[in-house]
């Protein structure tokens, strides 16, 4: 029994440190390029070696972090071909995820979004950490709703990819997409699909626009 119960701890412990390690890689506080060591980082977590290797050793099969050629462990810089790729998938499923979402959203979870987006429109300065949160609450909440698991799994993934290139970004807007945003939302309270589906094409393609116009 106690065997196990110290299993279940280190797996917990493990997925802990992940968590906390992929939330460092998104935000860019652990920037592209940045050398990873494992001792280090398991002093500043206050874990043991165990469950860094094992959340180290994910990232690297997930692909965020990488070997250099002299084979040690960095966090992968996301170049614009990536980004643009990963953007590329995402306006291939987006829009379709928006569509199937049509009607499938719990109207708590539109209630919720909507007063994230009021809070970030009627602040002129408005915490870039609450604006990416609403963000990643609103695509993620759409790819769920849209009932397939495999394109809720794929879309989650290439959003790593293109927000660690946005948030290394030198110019990055306020606010960015809030009519955009409105749209969407309204598509979807609305209940209509081919709305929904043009209301996420649109702002994938301004973003793309966005983001090459600053690059």
């Amino acid at each position: 029994m106690d065997d196990r119960m110290d299993d279940a701890a280190e797996e917990s412990l493990a997925e802990e440190t992940y968590r906390l390690l992929l939330a460092e890689i998104l935000s860019a506080r652990l920037a592209g390029g940045s050398v990873v060591q494992q001792r280090r980082l398991a002093t500043r977590y206050e874990v043991s070696r165990s469950p860094m290797r094992h959340a180290l050793g994910r990232l690297e099969g997930e692909g965020l972090l990488v070997r250099n050629d002299k084979g040690v462990l960095c966090v992968r810089v996301i170049s614009l071909k990536d980004y643009l790729d990963s953007l590329a998938m995402r306006m291939l499923l987006e829009p379709s995820a928006a569509a199937a979402a049509a009607g499938r959203m719990p109207a708590a979870t539109l209630h919720s979004l909507q007063a994230m987006l009021d809070a970030i429109e009627v602040n002129t300065e408005p915490d870039p950490e609450f604006v990416w949160q609403f963000d990643d609450a609103l695509h993620m909440s759409i790819a769920d709703a849209s009932g397939n698991g495999f394109m809720a799994a794929t879309i989650g993934e290439m959003r790593r990819y293109t927000t660690i290139f946005e948030r290394q970004m030198a110019v990055v807007r306020a606010k960015p997409g809030v009519a955009e945003h409105r749209g969407i939302l309204a598509a979807l309270a609305d209940c209509d699909p081919e709305a929904a589906r043009q209301a996420m094409t649109r702002h994938l393609e301004a973003v793309r626009q966005g983001v090459l116009t600053n690059f």
